[in-house]
């Protein structure tokens, strides 16, 4: 791939390809601020995980300490007093059998989908739409909740929503190229601390096999596991 002169030049500032300590990497990735827009930072980890294991995916949810800077349109599934609830929390889109039609025919502007446990008969057959996109309602996720209210205020509050690809990679938003360096790196903590807590049982030998931070036009650091 041809990279450009600038991305050329940061990747210079990179004066090693070994894995360095997190607060270094933040350090480097923030002489990356040379663009005219807030570019969003990113953690890219590879897993020693068999994704064709169903006991081995990897999905969770976690609060980030300063948010991802940016707003998070969050729709919920639900119905009577807890879509109320809801909309009170401060959900974008709210509906029972209306927003499952809006997602059946592709109208889906939102970041996150959020549903009560009592509606999920009628989430579950969107599982084909919502599914590819990552936007899947689960518990295991964090996204099927009682307390919808709650959830609500978390996920608009910064909390986000990840599961490993097919090739056992973990990719996340964990915040902007204008946050502090304190900022970032207690996101970026927050995040690995988390990912290590749900190692699958059944995964054999490293778990955490490689971590890269990035910005949108970035070249990417890599940091110790």
């Amino acid at each position: 791939m041809q990279h450009s002169k600038r991305y050329r030049a940061l990747r210079e500032k990179i004066r090693t390809a070994d894995p360095v300590p997190l607060a270094e990497a933040v350090r480097i990735l923030k002489q990356f601020n040379t663009t005219k827009f807030n570019q969003t930072v990113e953690v890219s980890t590879h897993l020693g995980i068999d994704p064709k294991q169903t006991d081995q995916n990897v999905r969770g949810s976690v609060a980030l300490p300063h948010g991802i800077g940016k707003t998070v349109r969050v729709a919920v599934f639900a119905q009577g007093e807890n879509a109320e609830k809801a909309r009170a929390a401060g959900a974008d889109l709210v509906g029972a059998d209306d927003l499952a039609q809006q997602v059946k025919a592709g109208q889906m502007d939102f970041d996150v989908a959020l549903a009560t446990p009592d509606i999920m008969g009628l989430v579950g057959p969107l599982g084909r739409v919502l599914g590819p996109r990552g936007l899947m309602p689960s518990p295991r996720a964090g996204t099927v909740a009682v307390d919808i209210a709650s959830a609500v205020r978390e996920f608009k509050a910064g909390k986000i929503e990840f599961r490993n690809d097919k090739g056992g990679n973990v990719a996340v938003a964990v915040g902007k190229l204008s946050f502090s360096e304190q900022q970032l790196a207690e996101n970026i903590a927050a995040f690995l601390t988390y990912l290590r807590g749900i190692k699958p049982a059944t995964a054999k030998g490293t778990y955490i096999r490689s971590i890269t931070i990035s910005a949108t036009m970035s070249p990417g650091v890599p940091v110790s596991a």
